[in-house]
């Protein structure tokens, strides 16, 4: 069966959500559930990894293509929908998709041919899973990247503890914290992508790619293609570097509480727009998430970020936060979600350490820690 056939067959759609295919030498993989922003399902999933075990096996292929179909962006991430009612149901399915999906992260990181991410438009969780661990990550003058965890009661996952940990100073902790969507100047500066294209010349990427034959012509195809920083493409100086000193001088404590205490004391917008954001964000998961930056800053491996962070999102399965995050912003669309507990004070180190329980060989026996 054709890799193209498997993923429609895997879908059990009309339309695949996965489209491969081939264009000279580059190897092409199209997320294609537009009017989801490419949000990521099971099959999505499997038909990634699919196609990439056929690009590397296929010596005529140079050179892997990830973008999206539709004009929004190139992913929203997870579809946490699926998720929030498989978990809700109770049915023993609902850890299959990060089962699979936390796999496809590290595959793509030592994925063994050049692998350029088309980071267009939206860019956001799962989708960042799938970009930012790519060789080349290409973003736009259109890119919002951001890891929006926090907001549904859950945390940076697919690798996000060992991104966030690895940007500038404590950027990665203003990232994972907020939740805050950046531009494409921000995701350069944190680590998150390489090169900057207009949108307008991406199929001309595209096309100088399926020329390319090895590393040194893929590079010298994105980088004909490529803007300067100040050419107005990635919006000059983002977020991030205007904001470095504030941003490390706040978010440099290991308790959620000093580094509130600290955005507290400051009397500038960017702290008290910082602080407004915490504030809404659940407790439970902002705690939880700086915890796991704080180990992913000491971790040795990926995979050892991604096991603890599977066994952190079976914990959070179980409890209030992640269903009560997803009804307030995708079932109700209320905006309004209510956290148990509500104030960080009341979330207790006792109340952390189920997440944060023995993990290792879970999801990669091969690599026991």
């Amino acid at each position: 069966m054709a890799a193209e056939e498997a993923v429609l067959e895997l879908t059990g759609e009309v339309e695949a959500e996965v489209i491969v295919e081939t264009k000279g030498a580059v190897g092409i993989i199209s997320l294609n559930r537009p009017k989801a922003i490419n949000s990521l399902t099971l099959p999505m999933v499997r038909g990634l990894f699919q196609a990439l075990q056929r690009f590397e096996d296929d010596p005529a292929i140079s050179c892997v293509v990830l973008r999206g179909e539709g004009e929004r962006g190139l992913c929203a991430g997870g579809d946490v929908r699926i998720i929030h009612d498989l978990g809700r149901a109770g049915d023993p399915k609902v850890l299959d998709f990060w089962r699979e999906e936390f796999p496809l992260n590290y595959r793509i990181a030592h994925f063994g041919k050049p692998y350029a991410a088309l980071m267009d438009g939206i860019v956001m969780g799962g989708g960042v899973g799938i970009a930012a661990h790519g060789s080349h990550r290409i973003v736009t003058e259109r890119t919002r990247l951001a890891m929006p965890e926090t907001g549904i009661g859950y945390f940076p996952d697919v690798g996000g503890s060992w991104l966030l940990p690895r940007a500038p100073g404590e950027c990665g902790t203003w990232l994972g914290l907020t939740g805050n969507a950046v531009t494409a100047a921000d995701a350069i500066y944190a680590g998150f992508a390489d090169d900057c294209v207009p949108s307008g010349c991406l199929d001309a990427l595209v096309q100088a790619l399926s020329q390319a034959t090895d590393i040194e012509t893929v590079e010298a195809a994105i980088a004909s293609c490529a803007t300067d920083d100040d050419s107005g493409d990635c919006e000059g100086e983002g977020v991030l570097a205007a904001n470095r000193d504030i941003i490390d001088a706040t978010f440099r404590f290991d308790t959620v509480e000093e580094i509130v205490a600290a955005l507290s004391a400051r009397d500038d917008a960017f702290s008290r727009e910082t602080l407004e954001v915490l504030r809404k964000r659940s407790p439970t998961s902002l705690k939880l998430t700086l915890k796991l930056l704080r180990l992913g800053r000491e971790s040795a491996s990926l995979i050892e970020c991604l096991e603890r962070e599977f066994a952190a999102g079976t914990e959070i399965l179980r409890q209030h936060d992640f269903y009560e995050g997803v009804r307030a912003a995708l079932v109700d669309k209320d905006r309004n979600p209510r956290w148990q507990p509500a104030r960080l004070e009341d979330v207790s180190e006792e109340d952390l350490a189920p997440y944060l329980a023995a993990h290792s060989g879970t999801l990669f026996p091969e690599h026991r820690l």
